[in-house]
């Protein structure tokens, strides 16, 4: 397998990896419901084929670290959304 497409294996399992981390927090019944409704749309728009893998996740990461600055955030969600941030910072191109 050449490098470049076994690179393109191991983003989109990353890619994977971080969209089960955000899809857990979405469906938790515990998560303020517009941190739930954020999650949703980054997770939507981590699918969106529009653009590449890293702008994507460049996309989330920004966005992700806007939403863990809310204070109303209970912290174990906070932690959560961490990891699913140094997941998506692993992906380059």
């Amino acid at each position: 397998m050449s490098t470049k497409k076994q690179k393109e294996k191991e983003n989109e399992e990353k890619l994977a990896k971080a969209m089960e981390i955000l899809t857990g927090v979405a469906d938790n019944a515990t998560t303020p419901r517009n941190i739930r409704k954020t999650i949703k749309d980054i997770a939507t728009s981590l699918e969106d084929p529009e653009f590449s893998i890293s702008v994507r996740a460049a996309n989330a990461i920004s966005t992700l670290d806007d939403l863990s600055q809310d204070p109303n955030m209970p912290s174990y969600v906070r932690v959560t959304l961490w990891q699913a941030v140094s997941v998506l910072e692993s992906i380059r191109e």
